[in-house]
């Protein structure tokens, strides 16, 4: 069985790597240079976060989106 995990992406600049988290998994997020990388790496992080978490895995949230905010300056 599979499961689909809603992956934040940010890049950091300071250091050219791209930095991934899941939603709704304490410590769940990792690196990598490309996004590719990145993904790879996810998916390993992914799966020993829910192995750590077995008892709990059914508790994890829906993701259920993003929104950009504006505020003034």
């Amino acid at each position: 069985m599979k499961r689909q995990f809603a992956v934040i992406i940010e890049k950091d600049e300071e250091v050219d790597m791209y930095v991934g988290s899941v939603p709704g998994i304490p410590g769940c997020h990792t690196q990598g240079k490309t996004i590719d990388e990145l993904m790879k790496n996810m998916a390993e992080v992914i799966s020993l976060c829910l192995e750590v978490e077995k008892e709990n895995v059914s508790e994890i949230p829906k993701f259920i989106g993003v929104q950009q905010i504006e505020i003034p300056a």
